[in-house]
């Protein structure tokens, strides 16, 4: 993959609370031993409720990307090598392709949504969270939760190794952006896995569309992508699939427990998104 290092990354589309200290909804799962991601109709409604559903005080939602923007300015010659650049840069290029596309393909107007990074626990619009859920959306504030430690743990503990892994990662929580803005249900209000498996999908038509993505000034965000970043994208699909953390956790499956689809159902959504390059042949539910 060759980023542009000349791409204006625009940070104002991040928050960054690390240091600062809520619950999510759709997000990618962890195994038992760090936590576990639940997404019930149960947890949807503790959280909105406001009671910090894994313990704790909320605290601050304040946030800063002022020091970021520093941080990721063109004239940082080592900026692409920091994750939290990286993730930024990703950022600015899904919604640049979702501005476009969601109008063109839905006649729904596209709204941004802000990523938010932090360490360790955050409040957010759903309740409190902490790292052990992993990335997620939460629908309410309409933002998506990252730590970024989360990256270390796909490849040492998931085996989803490459740069690509990471922005599969942010586009699949964006895909949940997509739905939360066209109505398409999230936060386990019935069979979660179409929902996911959509979310999977719309990060594969991103990443067909990613290098025609640009910054402010019209330059490229993603020259190249290789047929390595894309196994790297669908090596991560598969390492997060339910069947694959079932035989790792406990040593067995169970389709009945299923909450985001198996390794092979994620890698061929992600693959119909990718080879398709349009929105429309995300109809996970009717499939």
């Amino acid at each position: 993959m060759d980023l542009n290092k000349d791409a204006q990354i625009d940070t104002g589309q991040i928050e960054d609370r690390r240091g600062a200290g809520g619950g999510g909804l759709s997000g990618i799962p962890l195994p038992s031993g760090r936590g576990g991601w639940i997404v019930t109709i149960v947890f949807l409604l503790v959280a909105l409720a406001g009671g910090g559903v894994l313990g704790g005080n909320m605290l601050s939602d304040g946030g800063d990307s002022g020091d970021l923007a520093a941080k990721c300015a063109a004239s940082n010659p080592n900026r692409l090598d920091e994750p939290d650049c990286r993730s930024a840069l990703f950022v600015t290029s899904i919604q640049d392709y979702w501005q476009d596309a969601l109008p063109a393909t839905a006649g729904k107007q596209y709204q941004q949504a802000k990523t938010v990074f932090f360490s360790q626990a955050v409040s957010t619009g759903c309740g409190q969270a902490d790292s052990s859920v992993g990335p997620f959306y939460c629908p309410p504030d309409g933002k998506v939760y990252i730590d970024l430690s989360f990256y270390d743990e796909l490849e040492s503990r998931f085996g989803a190794r490459g740069v690509f892994a990471q922005a599969y990662v942010l586009a699949h929580e964006y895909g949940h952006h997509v739905q939360n803005l066209l109505g398409v249900g999230v936060g386990g209000q019935g069979d979660s896995v179409p929902v996911e498996l959509q979310a999977d999908c719309y990060s594969g038509v991103w990443a067909k569309h990613a290098t025609q993505t640009t910054d402010a000034s019209g330059r490229p965000l993603i020259k190249s992508l290789s047929q390595a970043d894309i196994q790297s994208a669908l090596d991560a699909a598969a390492a997060v699939g339910d069947d694959t953390i079932q035989r790792k956790t406990t040593g067995h499956v169970d389709e009945s427990k299923f909450t985001h689809g198996s390794a092979a159902q994620r890698q061929h959504w992600f693959s119909t998104g990718y080879e398709g390059g349009d929105p429309k042949v995300c109809d996970t539910f009717n499939s």
